[in-house]
């Protein structure tokens, strides 16, 4: 979710759900220690709780990275060793860790003794040519002994060789089945899952299996699915947020971010798909990929753009 999941991303989806937990694009260890902080780092309180994800393959850097993570008030540290793009392979880092389990624990380790909070690793169920039974066994037990407090697996294998990241995003299949046979062999482990989940409905039967259900594309490009988390999720009862209210929320953040020298589409680009399966949805969306990125371009143009939804959806929950 790299360029994805930036802090505009993060208050928008909080307007949705207030309970999911919400985390950062993944951001490198030696851009947390040498880079702007607070630029890289900084968020809002409203988008608690919220989860910094690292990138990473040195135990001391991680540790130090993590530190100031959790200075600036992060709920969880997150190492990921999923990610299978071409620049984290080039960094050495993400997916490509699979294939060293022990360098992975020996993070965890170093980050788990450098901060209080909970530390958790996000994984495939292998890479290459790795057998996903004994690839995913290994490197469980490893940040497990670490002392990671949560495993998080992306239930297909990356291909590091032979496919572009974004054929990797189907190929090859998904195995959700070796994800639940961790969670059946570490069942006092907390094992989540990622991959492929559309729908809430779909979360809700992973959940018979292990302890959580990540989202991210299906999130991200039709982020109304998270309104209906926290009744199916968490059991509570309040109705899911209205949309005029979650579009004025999302005008009000858009014009504090542009007084303090921001663009409104730094914050709209990630609003496009709010109406999708919506009448005027296709408005909407087409309102705010120009008119708001134009020089000057202020929240009304955000408002203009909910005038388009047919009438109805103007009124519903999201």
């Amino acid at each position: 979710m790299m360029d994805w999941t930036d802090r505009h991303c993060r208050f928008f989806h909080r307007q949705l759900t207030r309970r999911a937990l919400l985390y950062t694009e993944m951001v490198v260890a030696d851009a947390v220690i040498h880079g702007n902080r607070e630029r890289l780092l900084g968020f809002d309180e409203a988008e608690y709780p919220v989860a910094l994800q690292l990138g990473g393959s040195e135990p001391a850097k991680l540790a130090e990275a993590a530190r100031i993570g959790a200075a600036f008030g992060y709920d969880e540290i997150n190492l990921n060793v999923g990610c299978p793009s071409d620049r984290v392979q080039s960094g050495t880092f993400g997916a490509c860790l699979m294939k060293v389990p022990d360098l992975v624990g020996a993070c965890v380790a170093a980050m788990k003794e450098s901060v209080a909070i909970p530390v958790t690793v996000k994984c495939r169920i292998g890479v290459d040519d790795q057998n996903p039974e004994e690839a995913l066994d290994r490197l469980a037990d490893a940040v497990f002994s670490a002392g990671a407090d949560a495993l998080w697996v992306h239930a297909r294998k990356a291909w590091l060789q032979g496919l572009s990241p974004r054929e990797n995003r189907d190929i090859p299949p998904l195995d959700y089945g070796r994800v639940y046979r961790l969670k059946e062999r570490l069942s006092k482990k907390f094992i989540g899952i990622n991959g492929g989940v559309q729908t809430i409905d779909e979360a809700a039967t992973h959940l018979a299996h292990v302890d959580g259900v990540m989202l991210g594309r299906s999130a991200y490009h039709t982020p109304g699915i998270l309104a209906a988390v926290d009744a199916r999720i968490y059991g509570e009862a309040e109705r899911a947020p209205m949309l005029p209210d979650v579009v004025d929320a999302m005008a009000a953040y858009a014009a504090r971010h542009i007084e303090q020298g921001g663009k409104l589409s730094h914050v709209t680009r990630h609003m496009t798909g709010l109406f999708h399966g919506r009448g005027g949805a296709r408005r909407f969306r087409q309102i705010l990929s120009t008119d708001a990125t134009r020089p000057g371009a202020g929240p009304e143009v955000l408002h203009r753009a909910f005038l388009e939804v047919a009438p109805g959806a103007q009124d519903e929950a999201a």
